[in-house]
């Protein structure tokens, strides 16, 4: 097909092509946005109680917009926007430069996180209305917005959004209802994302609205604030796009994406809407908030578990992998309080277990046409001082598998506290902040916020931001670690023909409380068309669900030879941005003032997090979430059926309320001698919502270094953060397992040359620390590059030969389809794809780590029902490690590092780097692999309040 000619921009056909200085001078925005130096005092000290000790850092940088100038500039000369990598290096830096961190150095790795800005360090102010400005500090670029009237800061704080994030926001709107690849392109990645995505929050304009008044009906005064709030941030947002539109100065992925004609400024970018916000707020929850789901892939291993053994030791067998309460599980409140939640009752009811060879998925996609059916390419015809610029967004915007279903959410986020009865100063430190993955820009934006009522600094996601999310106060700080409890169930609906008849497993009426009634279906109609950005061919689908009173459809089966249908169900569906009253009440210094406070705010956010407080008094953890009642003796790890006596205490589906878990019975905890959270488990008897929280978990990496800085005494903030740094350079297998595995093999002497030589060079990395770590800053090199790659290479070997013989294939494979056998920094896993830098957070080093100490003779706690490795002989065991291990051997690094985009066959290094996912035109160099959270506080009050 004759490629098609897109209209760009005089700019790009004219003398501009010549990439003359004027074209590369950075247009108003972010990076230059129209204002005046000011003059005077800027900094917050009357409100300020950190004292220069509070810090922060959010790579790549706070700048996110890009016009098309300075994208093509970018792909041409390598240059960036301003302040859209600056904090890039110190954060890079820390991997090398933790081991003589001191506290007078910290700012070397993070910025100063003070209240406003430090005189002669303003770079510009802008006045987007009378009653606010946005002060921008030189250095980093950050909005410092401070208000007269509450509306002017919320205005301010969404103007200074769309300065910042204005294509990002549009971008994850447009993700939020379904409709990614009109907007972005219909690219592969585009597609299976957006399907991923969408039947996990289905809505209508109407639904979305309904949330709105919902929050403004019910909650009080704090909830028609919040709602006046979003207004003003969306009104804020809504003038920049205005004025950045008509200025030119918009990001450069409108006119590549064929939203704006370059030489006409003809086109538009859309309005926002307060529903965009609550689209968004599904985005975010999905990505990090929720918890459960999955319990009909549940169901089939446990089935295949059945299958093999028999019901009882099937069953057995099935829950010692489930691992619900592992007592060895490291856990945050580690002190023996119990909290019991989502257990396994003593004999469930209800229980809705599939009729073997029965389940299908439901179809979700239909209608499929063009590029959409034959994935061709065809691209237009570009300027040729654009071909730089062509087919950008030909993988992708974002992974397909971002938002994959069931109860293993993505990597995400730390926090390591201490207190102040064990600090050098007597007063609590903390090292804490999100894991959202690497992207540019940053899903993640900083600011800080000063009006009536509002006082703080720290981040937001971006389109949601009225209120800081995780930061500090005046005097306190806060973050989250993603908890994912079970707040997600799967009912199973019997079917019905509402006009009478036989029903079948594809029937669309379901009996409620007695009642056949008809499901209703939702779609989504998506087309597109090849870009300048995406080369993908003209095509077009319809996507479909079906939404019950229990929730959406997922698989269709029979039971007892009934069909039925399984459909999944949230407690946060139909809530989305319920949580924006905790998170209101996080930024109110009229509110918060202590502990006890913080921990009331927490309880008003529905999404399932972990939140740590620090104060100059106290340190403090809640778990939040809408924990839903459940009935009776229910077993919430597998599907139940769809009947009155079954279903959540006080359910009404027509909000989708129900009675939930009081804050007594939620984890929390005041002043224990110290936290870490790294998404392991919270307490004791808190069940766990899915596969791999066992004996060994990542949360290992932070608990055993926390807890000896703990007992020795004098923990300072350097201290602290160099455990977390020493943390996220080490392999959690080479630290917690190899030891084990070191055991078994050299329980008689390797003869073999080339396996004793592994075996010398696995011991020395064991010894050194099990580091991934360069040389030195810059060398690119691990200091036991050997050993490294021969772990990698070994360990879904072992895993395969230790447990598959005893398993079979069918249930080892249902097992591992529940749970992967490894997440080492080089595999494609984590919220960007490969290169995310999250790791080890599943895994099943725990079973691994259990079996070989049976093996060994030790001590097991909640063992699995079997010894697996050898079948439990020692010898066996040893022969079936050392085979894989000289399997292992053999493979050369350009097997075990294949290569991508980014990286040579063999780049050891480079395979675990990470490397920000481009959501714009923008892109950055890799930098080393850090297990890390993405935007850090290290924070220490010295000072309270009065």
């Amino acid at each position: 097909m004759r490629p098609r000619t897109v209209r760009l921009r005089t700019l790009m056909a004219g003398a501009a092509l010549a990439l003359g200085a004027g074209l590369l001078a950075p247009l108003p925005g972010a990076g230059a946005a129209p204002g005046q130096p000011a003059a005077g005092k800027e900094r917050e000290e009357s409100t300020d109680y950190c004292e220069g000790r509070c810090a922060d850092i959010l790579p790549p940088g706070a700048g996110g917009n890009a016009t098309l100038a300075e994208i093509l500039s970018h792909r041409v000369l390598g240059t960036k926007p301003a302040h859209a990598d600056d904090q890039l290096g110190p954060y890079d830096a820390l991997s090398s430069g933790y081991p003589s961190l001191t506290d007078d150095r910290l700012t070397e790795f993070f910025d100063d996180a003070s209240f406003g800005v430090r005189d002669g360090q303003v770079a510009s102010v802008t006045r987007p209305r009378d009653d606010v400005t946005i002060t921008r500090d030189k250095k980093y670029g950050i909005p410092h917005i401070k208000g007269t009237t509450r509306y002017g800061t919320e205005f301010g704080a969404g103007y200074a959004a769309g300065q910042d994030r204005l294509w990002l926001i549009d971008l994850f709107r447009h993700i939020g209802r379904g409709q990614l690849t009109p907007f972005a392109g219909g690219a592969p990645a585009n597609q299976g994302l957006e399907q991923q995505f969408w039947p996990q929050a289905p809505y209508t304009e109407k639904d979305l609205e309904k949330q709105v008044e919902y929050i403004r009906a019910t909650q009080g005064e704090r909830g028609r604030q919040a709602m006046e709030d979003a207004q003003a941030y969306i009104d804020g947002l809504n003038a920049y796009r205005v004025k950045a539109k008509n200025g030119r100065y918009f990001p450069g992925e409108y006119v590549l994406t064929g939203k704006i004609d370059a030489i006409t400024n003809a086109g538009e970018i859309e309005p926002f809407k307060v529903t965009d916000m609550i689209a968004l707020a599904s985005v975010v929850g999905g990505l990090f908030g929720n918890g459960g789901g999955g319990e009909v892939e549940s169901a089939l291993s446990l089935l295949k578990a059945q299958e093999k053994y028999g019901v009882e030791k099937g069953t057995k067998v099935w829950e010692s992998f489930r691992a619900r309460n592992d007592p060895e599980a490291v856990q945050t409140i580690h002190d023996g309080t119990s909290f019991p939640y989502a257990g396994k009752p003593e004999a469930a009811r209800g229980t809705a277990l599939p009729d073997p060879g029965s389940v299908e998925r439901e179809q979700l996609v239909y209608d499929r046409e063009g590029g959409a059916k034959t994935g061709a390419k065809d691209p237009v015809k570009a300027p040729k001082k654009l071909k730089p610029l062509q087919g950008m967004y030909d993988k992708g915007v974002l992974p397909a598998d971002l938002f994959r279903p069931g109860g293993h959410k993505k990597g995400m986020s730390n926090a390591l506290l201490v207190s102040g009865k064990h600090t050098a100063s007597g007063n609590p430190v903390a090292v804490f902040g999100p894991q959202t993955g690497y992207f540019a820009p940053q899903l993640l934006m900083q600011q800080e916020l000063q009006g009536p009522g509002i006082s703080a600094r720290g981040v937001s996601f971006a389109g949601v931001g009225m209120y800081v999310q995780l930061g500090r106060g005046q005097d306190y700080a806060w973050s989250a670690t993603s908890a994912g409890q079970d707040i997600t169930d799967t009912y199973a609906v019997e079917l019905c023909e509402p006009g009478g008849g036989t029903p079948t497993k594809q029937s669309t009426g379901y009996l409620y409380r007695g009642t056949c009634t008809p499901m209703e279906r939702l779609e989504r109609k998506n087309s597109w068309k090849p870009t300048l950005a995406d080369s993908t061919a003209a095509g077009s689908y319809r996507m479909q669900v079906f939404r019950t009173k229990y929730g959406v459809v997922t698989h269709r089966a029979s039971l007892d030879g009934k069909p039925v249908a399984y459909v999944s169900l949230r407690s946060t569906y139909r809530h989305e941005a319920d949580s924006i009253i905790g998170f209101q009440m996080l930024n109110d210094p009229g509110y918060v003032k202590d502990a006890a406070s913080f921990m009331k705010a927490a309880q008003h956010i529905s999404y399932a997090f972990n939140w740590f407080y620090a104060d100059s008094r106290d340190i403090a953890y809640y778990n939040s979430g809408a924990n839903p009642e459940r009935a009776a003796d229910i077993d919430p790890a597998l599907p139940v059926k769809a009947q009155q006596a079954y279903e959540w205490r006080d359910f009404d589906p027509e909000n989708n309320t129900s009675a939930q878990t009081p804050p007594a019975e939620h984890p929390h905890s005041v002043n224990q001698d110290y936290y870490i959270s790294w998404n392991n488990k919270q307490a004791k008897d808190f069940s766990t919502a899915g596969f791999g929280v066992s004996a060994v978990h990542r949360g290992d990496l932070l608990d055993g270094r926390v807890k000896k800085l703990t007992e020795e005494g004098g923990v300072t903030r350097a201290s602290l953060t160099r455990a977390m740094s020493e943390a996220a350079v080490t392999d959690l297998r080479g630290e917690q397992v190899l030891p084990e595995l070191l055991k078994i093999v050299r329980s008689k002497p390797v003869t073999d040359p080339r396996l004793a030589q592994a075996v010398q060079q696995l011991e020395a990395w064991r010894k050194a620390g099990a580091q991934r770590n360069q040389t030195a800053a810059g060398s690119k090199a691990y200091a036991h590059p050997d050993a490294v790659r021969v772990m990698d290479a070994w360990w879904p070997l072992l895993i395969e030969a230790e447990f598959k013989p005893g398993l079979g294939k069918e249930l080892y494979d249902a097992l591992t389809a529940q749970l992967a056998t490894d997440e080492a920094p080089s595999a494609g896993h984590g919220p960007t794809g490969a290169h995310a830098g999250s790791a080890f957070q599943y895994g099943w080093w725990g079973y691994a780590d259990k079996d070989l100490r049976k093996v060994l003779g030790q001590p097991v706690k909640g063992e699995l029902a079997h010894t697996y490795c050898g079948d439990g002989k020692l010898d066996a065991c040893r022969d079936a490690l050392l085979t894989t291990l000289a399997q292992a051997v053999a493979k050369p690094a350009t097997e075990v590092y294949p290569g991508d985009d980014a990286c040579k066959p063999g780049d050891q290094w480079c395979a675990d780097a990470i490397i920000h996912r481009a959501l714009g035109g923008i892109t950055h160099k890799p930098v080393q692999w850090q297990n890390r959270p993405t935007y850090q506080q290290v924070v220490e009050f010295p000072r309270h309040r009065p």
